[in-house]
């Protein structure tokens, strides 16, 4: 997880979302431990009801699970749930703006497309970021 905090935004919805991108990621997988609520405040001196907080948001979701004595757990299905809820959430929100953009810029489709195979084939072969 990333260290820095954005002034933007309450640190455990910034925690909330961090372990969301890991399962959409595939960083964490179905039944995968988090890390723990002390390690985690410790690592980033936080406190340590942040992080629950943070955490108690992806158990509200139904994302992940608490063990008692033993942690929360990534549930099984959590990252088939995230990825419908962000395509929907793209599609309805981002992707009108991005037509639009498209739109204003007079940008050519075909050449978007060629340029987004050309970024992934880079990517994919180690040469990107």
């Amino acid at each position: 997880m990333d260290p820095k905090w954005n002034e933007d935004q309450p640190i455990y919805r910034q925690l909330r979302d961090r372990v969301v991108a890991m399962i959409l990621e595939g960083v964490l997988a179905d039944g995968d431990a988090l890390p723990s609520v002390r390690n985690v405040a410790a690592e980033y001196r936080l406190n340590p009801l942040t992080v629950l907080k943070g955490y108690q948001e992806l158990v509200d979701e139904g994302l992940v699970e608490k063990k008692r004595g033993r942690g929360m757990f990534v549930n099984e299905g959590a990252r088939r749930m995230l990825l419908k809820a962000e395509r929907e959430r793209f599609l309805n929100r981002e992707w009108p703006l991005i037509v639009a953009t498209i739109e204003r810029l007079d940008l050519d489709v075909a050449d978007l497309l060629k340029q987004a195979e050309s970024i992934k084939s880079n990517k994919n072969s180690g040469g990107g970021e």
